[in-house]
């Protein structure tokens, strides 16, 4: 038994589903430069690239480990560590950083208790900063998952959370009063 079978069998043991992952391997089972799409396959099915599927995928290609971990590493697109079921997108473009983006990412962080790229403990959330948004007009601007906050402040982007937060242990998140009915919310600056 090689060192990787004694890996999945232990983790079997613990409960990780792998049946996703027999299915991936099956559909591309044979095929030469596989490593990519079983990455990607495997991150929509887990939501992320868990290290016992790059154990089970690098023993189903004959490949090391080191060389599924150094792809999974050097691609962004690729996650090794699951999200919070909500994502927070602070936007640090040009037209959010000089508005304040870095003031807005740091109450939220605080108010969290994360940084960039973390989870909260109950993973209701993880906070990432991004590139840009594409609502620069709204500048500076944040999206919890699908909805957009815009023309923010420390304070409303923390209002923001928070009331999204509420929504969701009532259940499913509901519009606002603010929203436009497209998932946007434009507040207004006082």
């Amino acid at each position: 038994m090689s060192v990787g079978q004694g890996a999945v069998r232990a983790v079997d043991a613990g409960g990780f589903d792998y049946a996703p992952l027999e299915e991936l391997l099956r559909k591309y089972e044979g095929q030469r430069g596989a490593l990519i799409p079983l990455l990607q396959g495997t991150q929509a099915a887990y939501g992320y690239v868990p290290k016992e599927a790059m154990v089970r995928i690098a023993e189903a290609l004959g490949e090391p480990l080191s060389q599924v971990f150094g792809v999974a590493t050097f691609y962004a697109q690729f996650r090794l560590v699951p999200r919070g079921r909500n994502v927070i997108r602070v936007c640090h473009g040009t037209a959010c950083h000089v508005s304040g983006a870095p003031l807005v990412s740091a109450e939220v962080e605080r108010h969290l208790g994360i940084g960039d790229g973390e989870n909260t403990p109950d993973m209701m959330f993880t906070i990432e900063s991004v590139a840009c948004l594409g609502a620069c007009g709204m500048a500076p601007v944040m999206m919890i998952n699908d909805r957009t906050y815009g023309k923010l402040t420390p304070d409303k982007a923390v209002d923001a959370v928070k009331e999204f937060a509420a929504l969701m242990d009532g259940g499913q998140a509901q519009p606002s009063a603010a929203d436009d009915g497209r998932g946007t919310v434009a507040e207004e600056v006082a």
